[in-house]
């Protein structure tokens, strides 16, 4: 193939005359720049290291800390207490201390005290931090009225803050996440399943949980302390390895999630031009990540870092399928992206003289992919099945057909890409005659799409639609939602708003004639291999249509109108998914919402266990026909509580993950705990997440409200469950992504959907019962799907 001698630097042949060299000065010049940008990129990496490690200082106040010593000196006075005269006499730096004049080498050893004098204050500066950042009490202040300590406490972590951080300035001064008592936890984990059990059951689980307190529970906790001394995070690494990469199950639905493109805009039908934006936008900002020019994420409307660890593996990651566990594997670098269309592989270069290529450029090479009519090889066209099935087979399929030759070659080539793209020939978004029907195959196609034309291994997969619509896979080993959600609503508001694209609709800019065309991957599957192949595809198509999902937009109201009630948005919301639990099933359930952790060193998250007996009670009271002000007040003290589980989730103060890590010990052990046993068989029935918007100021929803994303999504977690993720889009819209299966007759997406929207409305009119009716047709929806 011509890509292919294009990458060959030299050739020779021997002829009777000796051996004739040809030498290609393209494939040298390539290669000349590829390794001047990767040098580059190690430059910058090293300044950014140096700033990082010095932070909350910065690397010229060295300089301002040798001045001051040496004009202290100058005028007479020891600044360093008699310090310097001591590190003179040693000698440290001279064998023979009469090669320098005296005033050389107090000069010498006034500047190596100001080194260690900087350093010092560095530390004492970043220790300082450290405790202040460990302080959590201003979470639990009454909103509008801040105490004198957490007003002197803000004043002090500005101060101690430093200026202009780069991403991952604050890492060394996070604090790490503390272990709670076994008590706490006890008695916490005690009143969560209080609602939930009946009171012989309950006696039981206590009577369990008293006898592990008292015996077991000490014993794992001293372990436990131990780790949480020595490691950045008693929790992370276990969290990841246990709950992600031991699992044997399929990854596609059971573990990855998805977001969406805009809701009501598509910038441009063309799917080549919106592919070039798109790709353009992610290499900006990795750019930005390489170089630490990102924000740090804080808690919103507050100083308070947020942990950026999990940015770290963003691009040219994939997780590596193993017989027992699986490993995440990151590259430094990677200048390619992998790209599906029709069954065909091929590698996309993304750069060209160590510049990135334009959009304009990118979608030339797209188009490219889309008008080449060859066939896929024998085996190729499903061959992304493997990453979709069970995990034991896929690894030892790789194991036995992909660790040699060509095979292993195109397989690095997709693993080592900075991230997976399919060329889609489906069209997808809200369209036609049914929006709602249409947003539901939305989600599916984006969650699984054909069960073999995604990379679910990739730490994202981007999928561009045939007539322009955008969404994105991702993989959870690596990151949470948050993290990903961050990179993907940069990547929507530079798309529209600062690339844009001409009056015909394709991407600005020129094209470079002489750009290669992208390489096609090759394959040499086997007979034995394809077999494998439709096995993993059976199970995966399995699972994909049993996935029942149901997308819809609230628009009655938002956030604005629950504020205006005085009561938290993401608590009303969690009481209503719950009111409406209750309405579909007609019982109560153990109840999940995930809750981030990064408040700490490499944090990520907690479970709130949303059921409460404050809302339990509220629920009964509302159902049972009690009078408007007992609902209301029972209301108001179960968001309350809600707000109070959630800070404590964030703050270190949990049930769950210290639980599990307890449960970890234990194996490790091999000590058999009955309370911990029980505890982590529960099952959650309904699984619950937040994605917020982080990067408000990237959208206009006052005079660009079109331009509004739909959110993301999730499998159910239970296979009789419901998983259901909301975003809460201005101060008008919310959206819900809510899943289950088709396999258990008492679920169903459109029905819990439809007591949603109900339970929304029941308790704003409860709350305020002024406000006006919903519009008829969001009434016949809710009917419809009653």
């Amino acid at each position: 193939m011509a890509e292919a001698h294009q990458a060959v630097a030299f050739q020779f042949t021997v002829t009777p005359e000796g051996i004739d060299l040809q030498l290609s000065h393209q494939a040298l010049t390539e290669i000349y720049l590829s390794g001047l940008r990767s040098w580059k990129k190690k430059l910058i990496r090293l300044k950014n290291g140096v700033i990082t490690g010095v932070y909350p200082a910065s690397p010229s106040s060295w300089l301002f800390v040798v001045i001051a010593i040496l004009a202290t000196m100058y005028m007479r006075s020891d600044p360093s207490m008699g310090l310097i005269a001591k590190i003179q006499d040693l000698r440290i730096l001279l064998k023979d201390g009469q090669s320098l004049s005296a005033q050389c080498q107090t000069v010498v050893s006034a500047v190596l005290f100001s080194t260690l004098l900087w350093f010092s204050l560095i530390f004492t500066m970043r220790m300082c931090l450290k405790q202040l950042l460990s302080y959590h009490r201003w979470m639990f202040e009454q909103r509008g009225k801040m105490s004198n300590t957490t007003k002197v406490w803000v004043a002090l972590v500005r101060i101690f803050s430093g200026r202009q951080p780069l991403l991952y300035s604050y890492q060394g001064s996070l604090p790490n996440q503390p272990v709670p008592a076994v008590k706490d936890t006890v008695k916490r984990y005690l009143e969560s399943v209080r609602p939930l059990t009946t009171p012989d059951e309950f006696e039981r689980m206590a009577s369990l949980a008293t006898q592990f307190e008292s015996s077991l529970g000490n014993r794992l906790q001293w372990y436990l302390k131990l780790k949480a001394l020595w490691a950045s995070n008693y929790v992370s690494d276990w969290w990841e390895e246990y709950i992600y990469l031991r699992g044997r199950s399929p990854i596609m639905v059971n573990s990855n999630y998805y977001g969406m493109d805009f809701l009501y805009v598509t910038p441009t039908p063309i799917q080549a031009a919106r592919a070039g934006n798109t790709l353009h936008a992610f290499l900006m900002y990795r750019r930005k990540l390489n170089r630490e020019e990102l924000k740090p994420s804080r808690v919103p409307g507050t100083v308070i870092p947020l942990c950026a660890a999990q940015c770290e593996r963003m691009f040219n990651t994939t997780r590596t399928p193993g017989e027992e566990t699986d490993t995440v594997q990151h590259w430094q670098d990677s200048d390619y992206v992998a790209v599906y269309h029709r069954g065909r592989y091929f590698r996309l270069r993304m750069y060209s003289s160590s510049r990135p290529l334009s959009p304009r450029e990118i979608e030339s090479q797209l188009q490219r992919i889309l008008d080449d009519p060859s066939p896929p090889s024998p085996g190729e066209e499903k061959l992304g099945a493997l990453t979709a099935g069970d995990r034991i087979p896929w690894a030892k399929a790789r194991k036995e057909y992909f660790s040699l030759g060509v095979n292993k070659r195109s397989l690095d080539c997709i693993e080592k890409a900075a991230f997976f793209v399919t060329l889609d020939d489906d069209e997808q978004g809200m369209m036609g005659e049914d929006p709602a029907a249409s947003l539901d195959r939305y989600a599916k196609s984006l969650l699984h799409g054909k069960c073999y034309d995604r990379w679910f291994d990739k730490s994202f997969s981007v999928v561009i639609y045939k007539n322009g619509k955008i969404g994105l896979n991702a993989e959870h080993s690596w990151a949470d939602a948050p993290v990903v959600a961050h990179l993907w609503e940069y990547v929507l508001a530079t798309d529209s708003f600062q690339l844009g694209y001409n009056e015909e609709g394709h991407c600005k800019g020129e094209v470079d004639a002489s750009l290669p065309r992208p390489q096609r991957l090759s394959w040499d599957i086997t007979p034995e291999c394809q077999e494998q192949i439709s096995q993993s595809l059976a199970v995966a198509q399995a699972l994909a249509d049993d996935v029942d999902f149901h997308v819809f937009s609230f628009r009655d109201f938002g956030k604005g109108m629950i504020k205006k009630c005085r009561i938290s948005p993401d608590a009303y919301i969690q009481l209503a998914l719950q009111l409406a639990y209750y309405r579909d099933r007609g019982m109560f359930c153990l109840t999940y919402e995930a809750s981030m952790t990064r408040l700490f060193r490499e944090g990520r998250t907690e479970t709130v266990r949303s059921c409460s007996n404050e809302s339990c009670a509220f629920i009964k009271a509302l159902e049972g026909g009690e009078g408007v002000e007992v609902c209301r007040r029972l209301l108001r003290q179960a968001s309350e509580k809600h707000q109070n589980l959630y800070k404590h989730a964030m703050t270190g103060a949990g049930i769950d993950r210290h639980l599990f890590c307890l449960y970890v010990v234990s194996k490790y052990l091999g000590v058999d705990s009955p309370f911990l046993k029980e505890v982590l068989s529960e099952p959650w029935h309904l699984s619950t997440s937040q994605t917020p918007v982080q990067q408000v100021e990237l959208f206009d929803m006052v005079n660009h409200p079109e331009y509004v994303s739909c959110g993301g999504g999730f499998g159910p977690v239970a296979d009789d469950g419901y998983g259901v993720s909301y975003t809460i889009m201005g101060e008008n819209m919310m959206n819900f992504h809510i899943s289950c299966k088709h396999s258990c007759s008492q679920t169903s997406s459109h029905k819990y959907g439809g007591q949603i929207r109900q339970a929304l409305r029941d308790m704003l009119q409860l709350l305020c019962p002024d406000q006006r009716e919903p519009s008829r047709t969001d009434q016949s929806q809710t009917k419809k799907d009653l």
